[in-house]
């Protein structure tokens, strides 16, 4: 495609990312190539110090800069309510409504028997170490309302049940089969305020 080799290994790097073809990838490229030295240094710096620095957070498993993050680390935050979310950009998405003010668990995904992924390979082990707290009153399961988020939703709840902590699910403003992260911000904050028990939700 190139007559560089330096610009074809570029655009396959570049051409690897979710969402972007080669002739994508190949504008970028061009784009780079066309910058100051200054401006390189600064990109390749800033992808550098992510793959560095950026770590998850040992309380929630939210992206962090340091060993807890800024939402767990504030204490204006409600330690009463734990939003559990499949995903970091669920919790960017639910920081956006600018409606929730308790705390995040990351799952790190839901549970697909067709993908291979059980209750195992998700972080419901330190979900339940974290509920074990008395000062833990209420889980929101703001899982996606697709066919694996409503079973990881159900496990949960079963795990959970028993152990005198509130359950609760986000009102069903999200379309049915819509990955939450996409929904609007005034749907998706409604959502979190009209929660109901997840009880009801079952009915």
């Amino acid at each position: 495609m190139s007559s560089s080799k330096y610009i074809e290994q570029a655009v396959n790097e570049i051409a690897s990312l979710p969402g972007v073809g080669r002739k994508t990838a190949l504008r970028y490229v061009l784009n780079l190539l066309g910058r100051s030295k200054e401006d390189i240094d600064r990109f390749t710096n800033a992808i550098a110090d992510l793959n560095k620095n950026v770590q998850f957070c040992a309380n929630c498993h939210n992206i962090s800069d340091e060993k807890i993050c800024s939402i767990c680390a504030n204490p204006g935050r409600d330690s009463k309510i734990i939003c559990v979310v499949e995903d970091i950009r669920d919790v960017m998405a639910i920081e956006a409504t600018h409606q929730f003010k308790g705390r995040y668990h990351v799952l790190g995904g839901k549970i697909s028997p067709m993908d291979g992924i059980g209750p195992g390979d998700l972080n419901i082990g330190t979900l339940i170490e974290r509920s074990a707290n008395p000062e833990v009153k209420e889980l929101i399961l703001a899982l996606s309302p697709t066919m694996e988020g409503d079973t990881t939703a159900y496990f949960i709840f079963k795990k959970f049940e028993k152990h005198g902590v509130e359950i609760s699910t986000l009102s069903r403003g999200v379309a049915i089969g819509d990955e939450l992260q996409y929904a609007d911000e005034i749907t998706l904050g409604r959502s979190i305020l009209q929660r109901t028990p997840y009880e009801k939700a079952l009915q």
